[in-house]
């Protein structure tokens, strides 16, 4: 149901944006987010955004990536500045949504890989 898609080779200090798209409308939306997982290593947080804007974001990508979302379109936006070899990934989107409970949606994953 979730798309993720601008994935793609660039060169360090470069910058990518990432957009997840839904096939359909998600009600009731809580909050939206970025993930990744590099090789060898374990999938973490990159960026969330709630329904009412709040958002967090990771540490190590702080100042350099920008989240953004349209509840009503279910998209989320994810701008890369700044990119680093470190953040090398398949970066993953998903929508939680507060139905009966929270249900989250996941999409595919999309490569991101950063040359030196």
């Amino acid at each position: 149901q979730l798309q993720a898609l601008g994935g793609g080779t660039v060169q360090a200090g470069g910058s990518l944006r990432l957009s997840c798209v839904s096939t359909s409308s998600i009600f009731s939306i809580n909050n939206m987010a970025w993930y990744r997982r590099a090789p060898g290593k374990q999938r973490e947080l990159v960026a969330r955004i709630t329904s009412w804007g709040s958002t967090e974001y990771a540490d190590s990508i702080k100042g350099r990536f920008t989240i953004s979302g349209d509840n009503a379109k279910s998209t989320v936006y994810l701008n890369m500045n700044g990119l680093k070899p470190e953040d090398t990934a398949v970066y993953y989107c998903s929508v939680t949504a507060l139905w009966d409970n929270l249900r989250t949606f996941w999409g595919r994953g999309t490569q991101v890989t950063v040359s030196s």
